[in-house]
């Protein structure tokens, strides 16, 4: 109990701290995490760092770096109590979203890259990962602006 008490009260003073779409971008960094088929124990949120939250006519784009933490339950019987393993397994995900203005934003684009943290510091998957967020953060900008039938009519004559 006494290691848990930390580990909770950490969980809860980063959860206060955040808006509610960091929260939605953690919460689907999870699913996905968790979706991936080599993954075969849950993970927690151990910390969220290097949160960049910025709006525009466009939407609000968020950008956040996840650290997660192996825990003792497996992904296919998940059980109440799951014990962090601090000695396992600690991937950090890159997660890059951009939501529109409605009243429940929805996700225009999105990226995230998870990996061990010394994988995420390697030079080319950095720079990617920067191309990558830059490319989220201009969706809903200018010319990705959603194309409807009908927006546009064009005729051509006939040559004479």
């Amino acid at each position: 109990v006494s290691l848990w008490l930390p580990l909770a009260l950490a969980v809860a003073a980063v959860a206060a701290g955040q808006s509610p779409l960091q929260r939605r971008v953690v919460r689907d960094v999870l699913e996905y995490f968790h979706g991936r088929s080599n993954v075969h124990f849950l993970f927690k949120e151990r910390e969220v760092d290097g949160v960049i939250e910025r709006e525009d006519p466009s939407g609000t784009f968020v950008q956040l770096r996840l650290g997660l933490a192996q825990t003792t339950c497996r992904k296919r019987a998940p059980q109440r109590q799951c014990r962090v393993l601090e000695s396992r397994r600690k991937p950090i995900c890159l997660a890059c979203y951009k939501f529109d203005t409605s009243d429940v934003p929805k996700v225009l684009d999105k990226y995230h890259n998870c990996g061990p943290s010394h994988h995420l510091a390697a030079k080319e998957i950095r720079q990617r990962d920067e191309a990558e967020c830059r490319a989220v953060e201009e969706a809903g900008k200018g010319g990705d602006t959603l194309y409807l039938p009908g927006m546009f009519a064009f005729s051509r004559g006939l040559p004479a």
